[in-house]
């Protein structure tokens, strides 16, 4: 078939060509392209219904979980360790694959690994699922020949990050449903037992404190313009979102998480450790210790902990200590750190190091993340007690005039 194709040369800055070209199908045309040194962006063939074309991207649309990609690196770790070839391994798993928009990446890495391309290069052609991390590990297992150990290591890794970012989550469901009903709560009384109090009070021409006009207040807002308000709420939770995804919100966000009370050690603790973890797993790969820090500062989300890695780097280019730059940072990584890593550059041990680092704060945070519901419920209470006594003054006080007056 005659395809009317669009492509990006890798040699000129990404300069869009189009043209046309007949191949057997589009991953042909693919390969064709790649060996011109050019990347394919879409391909329509003559006479091929663009309807049908659309619905085709509509039914891959998606995302690949970490799940899957875990056990992408652990199977094909042991399909390789079995002795099946790297593209027919590949192979394997696309067909077995369920998702969709997974199975057609596997496709297009088994497609460039036929056509000579290496797996890391492969991979690097779909930057969106997999992580600079991955890649790099890959990669660094291709040139020393121990790939099946790279694959073993990294899939161990992001199995580590994920289990500890689901415990965190898993901990913090208690307050959030806590705070979800005492929300829901709240606005059911103002728009439904507020509106009956108030007109028994006006009726008695009763003179109220400012907590009940408060209230009063709130509750005719509520009732009267629902629309507005929840449009308010909704721009207001949009603009914060915005201003969060700015350099300055991020890092306003950042710095609350670092000192906000019970929440802040927890932070500190798991940043620690996914620094220690993902450190120690590109150097035992084989990965350059400068590159590894640089991609070890790339796969932080904290801008305070991204900085200490940028200082950690250019420790590493004068030729400097990098433990020095963790234990001057005591507020952020705790001295353990520091130290570990101290005694991992002086004896040529810093991987082994790293991983006792990790180890030790993955089981700090478990401990921390099993106790953390126990420990913000009392917290919970209060805030629960003082909204309730809050509302309860604010609408009685009024009855007790009442009495008095008469």
């Amino acid at each position: 078939m005659e395809y009317q194709y669009k492509a990006t040369k890798k040699d000129m800055g990404g300069e869009i060509v189009s043209g046309k070209m007949e191949a057997k199908d589009k991953f042909e045309l693919s390969a064709t392209l790649r060996a011109k040194n050019l990347t394919l962006i879409n391909a329509i063939g003559k006479g091929e219904n663009k309807f049908k074309e659309y619905l085709k991207k509509l039914s891959e649309f998606g995302s690949v979980s970490m799940t899957e990609k875990i056990n992408f690196g652990r199977n094909l770790a042991s399909m390789l360790e079995a002795g099946l070839a790297l593209s027919r391994a590949v192979s394997v798993m696309e067909r077995q694959n369920k998702n969709k928009k997974f199975k057609r990446i596997l496709r297009e890495i088994g497609e460039s690994i036929k056509i000579g391309d290496s797996l890391n290069k492969a991979l690097a052609d779909h930057p969106k699922t997999f992580s600079p991390l991955f890649i790099s590990m890959i990669r660094a297992g291709e040139e020393s020949g121990n790939l099946t150990e790279s694959l073993k290591i990294v899939s161990s890794q992001m199995d580590k990050t994920h289990t500890l970012k689901k415990r965190i989550r898993g901990a913090m469901i208690y307050p959030g449903v806590i705070v979800f009903a005492m929300t829901v709560i709240g606005i059911f009384m103002l728009v439904f037992i507020v509106p009956t109090l108030t007109g028994t009070f006006r009726e008695l021409d009763v003179e109220l404190p400012k907590s009940t006009q408060f209230i009063i207040t709130l509750s005719d807002l509520l009732k009267n313009n629902p629309i507005i308000i929840l449009l308010l709420l909704a721009g207001l939770g949009f603009l914060v979102s915005l201003g969060f995804k700015t350099e300055r919100g991020r890092r306003i966000m950042d710095f609350v998480f670092l000192h906000m009370p019970l929440i802040s050690p927890l932070v500190k603790q798991t940043n620690s450790a996914r620094t220690a973890r993902t450190l120690s797993s590109l150097l035992a790969s084989g990965v350059p210790y400068l590159k590894a820090i640089q991609i070890t500062k790339d796969v932080m989300q904290n801008s305070y902990y991204k900085k200490i890695l940028s200082k950690a780097e250019k420790n590493i280019q004068l030729g400097l200590p990098v433990s020095k730059i963790f234990s001057e940072n005591e507020k952020y990584y705790p001295i353990f750190v520091g130290e570990m890593i101290a005694v991992g550059e002086e004896t040529g041990e810093l991987s082994e190091m790293l991983m006792r680092v990790s180890t030790f704060y993955e089981t700090e945070v478990e401990e921390k993340t099993k106790n953390l519901s126990t420990i913000v419920a009392p917290f919970l209470m209060i805030i629960v007690g003082a909204a309730v006594g809050f509302f309860a003054i604010s609408m009685i006080s009024p009855m007790y005039s009442l009495v008095e007056n008469i």
